[in-house]
């Protein structure tokens, strides 16, 4: 069974009146955490293009760019966008409900906000209103200031990219450290160990602007540590 047949037949599941956001509820643990983060990304995309006031063809092809949408399943994928565009639940119920879903291993909510920039992005222009949507999100999700902003200077084309920050590190810490720290970045963004933790195979990609940001600050880093 298809990622998309698996999507549609849990929003068929739904008993009528329930609400996209109850989904989340139900797809708590593994194979199902992989439809749950797809349709996350689409739910919380289509809140999120509400947010700016309009839905771009960016937008749409920024969907297709995350995730591979097989032609027989583009109905299920509109579906799952017009169910969260037309649900009275706010986006916050989404996010709240999606971030108790990952509640003992919080990884995946990295992915998801990547995603999520991605999109926000694909017409070439940051809303303020989405800037506000996604650090609410984030605040949701637990996350500080300064992992919003690692995730935000990866996409943002004027934000700060401070090196030690995109890393997580201290700037005083010792080389060895950081190091470990960056090794620690460059495994756990390897495409088996995102597989592991629910990232569909067709949203892997999402991990490649974050890879080159890792490596372009560790060389950074490491240059400043030689001069």
């Amino acid at each position: 069974m298809s990622l998309w047949t698996r999507i549609s037949a849990a929003i068929s599941a739904l008993a009528s009146g329930e609400g996209l956001s109850a989904v989340f509820d139900q797809l708590r643990a593994p194979p199902d955490r992989t439809v749950a983060f797809t349709i996350a990304v689409i739910a919380l995309g289509a809140k999120m293009a509400k947010a700016d006031g309009q839905v771009t063809r960016d937008e749409v092809t920024a969907f297709r760019e995350v995730f591979n949408i097989p032609p027989e399943d583009e109905a299920g994928a509109a579906r799952v966008f017009n169910l969260a565009r037309q649900d009275i639940a706010g986006f916050e119920d989404y996010a709240a409900r999606i971030g108790a879903m990952y509640a003992d291993d919080p990884a995946p909510l990295c992915d998801l906000m990547e995603g999520l920039f991605h999109i926000a992005l694909a017409d070439g222009i940051y809303h303020p209103n989405e800037d506000d949507f996604l650090h609410r999100v984030a605040d949701i999700w637990g996350f500080d200031d300064r992992r919003f902003a690692r995730i935000r200077a990866q996409f943002v084309p004027d934000a700060d990219r401070d090196a030690y920050d995109v890393i997580g590190v201290e700037a005083d810490m010792p080389m060895a450290e950081i190091r470990v720290a960056w090794k620690a970045h460059v495994r756990n963004n390897h495409p088996d160990m995102m597989i592991a933790r629910g990232v569909p195979e067709e949203a892997v990609k999402l991990a490649e602007k974050r890879m080159i940001a890792i490596n372009k600050a560790w060389e950074t880093i490491q240059l400043d540590r030689a001069s």
